[in-house]
């Protein structure tokens, strides 16, 4: 079964924002997924059982201003990170705290894409851990039981939009949390 589903079958609906930096891939991945060439700021996924209202939000700095505008209407936050931009990881690092500590987001699973896996000196999973603030607060890959209210599931997940890998398995990971 391919990630995304054409099928308007989806038996979920969900709300997912596209965050980060400018020059990250958002709206890449974003267009990939869509399967269109124009690049969309807002669009409608079916990605397995669940259909998603993705929202791009823009990375430029004055694009941030408007993020929290749409906090409460979002069920799931997508992060991606430039993986071969080491100069920016303690920017990129700064920005997704300032989310992660948000109190409208404390109990939205958090998925963080880092982005250009495919080019040979990006940071591997663990380095992207080390460099977010990461290591010891993901959840790991498999499911999280959230009985403990107190968990938010976040994890990494490495990927190349352009090459259309990786991100596949990050999206099904943060589906399984979408009620």
């Amino acid at each position: 079964m391919s990630l995304v589903d054409w099928s308007r079958e989806a038996m979920k609906e969900a709300k997912i924002v596209f965050l980060g930096l400018d020059n990250v891939g958002k709206t890449t991945l974003l267009r990939l997924l869509k399967g269109e060439v124009p690049p969309p700021t807002s669009e409608e996924l079916y990605i397995g059982k669940i259909n998603f209202r993705a929202l791009d939000l823009g990375g430029r700095q004055i694009a941030h201003r408007v993020w929290p505008d749409y906090y409460a209407m979002v069920d799931a936050m997508v992060y991606v990170v430039d993986a071969c931009d080491k100069e920016r990881f303690a920017e990129s690092k700064t920005e997704l705290n300032a989310l992660l500590s948000h109190e409208a987001l404390a109990k939205l699973p958090f998925l963080v894409l880092g982005n250009k896996m495919d080019i040979p000196h990006a940071a591997s999973e663990d380095e992207l851990r080390y460099h977010l603030g990461l290591t010891g607060l993901t959840t790991g890959k498999g499911k999280v039981n959230l009985a403990d209210q107190t968990i938010r599931p976040l994890e990494v997940f490495t990927c190349s939009v352009i090459r259309k890998m990786g991100y596949g398995e990050g999206f099904k990971w943060m589906s399984q949390y979408i009620s």
